[in-house]
């Protein structure tokens, strides 16, 4: 048995990584990672994106066995998309303070108090929260699907406050906003970006929606007026589109701090500084080259969801495929 333990020599990992590729081949498998995962593990991965992103993928794919390096509910996705398919997670412990915060439960008792209002579930969310949903978003295409939705047609938005509150802004539409949010976000702290930005003025800030920290940056009294420059609220995919075409060479990024290695990979020329350097997600750092080896060795960490859930789940989730950014 392979092991890596802290101290593991280059020499060890190379070994991991040869082997990784060699099982891979072997069980005809395919590796999607999420851009919040360490750097090896994006390095070796055939698809890096944001949730969006990694969906629209997981449709496309045609291989026996599918590895999901994230957390458990973009796993879930996967195999959602894949019913077919031998999905597998690395780690099945690397849940989300996100999805944790609502249940199937509590979103029927929602529903209940609420008839007939269509309910617009984040992607964050459990398998059984999505089988109780209309429609999925993710942050890339959050605001489409909400313009997309009757203006007369009551919204119910789960789970997160920051993207929700944000998305009323952007579209001026109210709706009914679940009292949710990730810990790694809402924890980034607005007195450690306003350090960053003093000492680098020159930079763009670049914020992720989840970040309750949003409307302090960016909007003046919750009117939709903006009150900085250079501010931009982004899906992570948007944080990188952006980067590619803007003319400043330096970025401050406040989402976890995984981005990072993308960026700086796919764009070695300009500047990525974390917002906050404390912005890192534990759940997301679970998934290691170890654990990825013996996924692949072994086949385990299957993702098993029931077909009823994945019947239901399936019109919410291909609804969000369906609405472009």
């Amino acid at each position: 048995m392979i092991s890596t333990p802290v101290n593991a020599t280059d020499e060890t990992r190379r070994h991991l990584v040869d082997e990784i590729n060699r099982l891979r081949q072997e069980r005809g498998a395919v590796i999607l990672a999420h851009n919040y995962q360490i750097p090896a593990i994006q390095d070796l991965a055939d698809s890096v994106g944001d949730s969006l992103g990694l969906a629209q993928a997981a449709t496309e794919i045609d291989a026996p066995v599918i590895v999901m390096c994230g957390v458990y509910f973009m796993a879930e996705t996967v195999k959602i998309l894949n019913p077919s398919r031998t999905v597998l997670i690395p780690d099945s412990k690397a849940g989300c303070s996100l999805a944790d915060s609502i249940t199937a439960e509590q979103l029927r008792a929602w529903k209940a108090e609420h008839p007939g209002a269509v309910v617009v579930s984040y992607v964050n969310t459990t398998a059984e929260v999505k089988a109780e949903s209309d429609v999925c978003v993710t942050s890339g295409n959050a605001e489409a699907v909400i313009r997309s939705i009757p203006e007369d047609q009551e919204i119910l938005f789960c789970p997160d406050l920051f993207l929700g509150s944000h998305l009323e802004r952007v579209t001026g539409r109210k709706m009914h906003i679940w009292l949710g949010e990730c810990h790694v976000h809402a924890g980034i702290r607005p007195q450690e970006m306003d350090a960053n930005r003093a000492r680098f003025p020159d930079s763009d800030l670049l914020i992720h929606p989840e970040c309750g920290c949003s409307s302090h940056f960016v909007w003046a009294n919750g009117n939709g007026v903006m009150k900085s420059n250079r501010t931009y609220v982004l899906s992570t995919e948007g944080m990188l589109r952006h980067a590619r075409q803007s003319s400043s060479n330096s970025f401050l990024i406040a989402t976890e701090t995984g981005l990072l290695h993308r960026l700086q990979k796919e764009m070695p020329t300009k500047t990525f500084i974390a917002a906050d350097d404390h912005a890192v997600c534990r759940y997301m750092k679970m998934i290691t080259l170890q654990n990825l080896y013996e996924s692949l060795r072994d086949l385990r960490q299957e993702v098993i969801v029931p077909e009823e859930i994945i019947e239901k789940a399936s019109r919410a989730v291909s609804r969000m495929l369906a609405i472009k950014p």
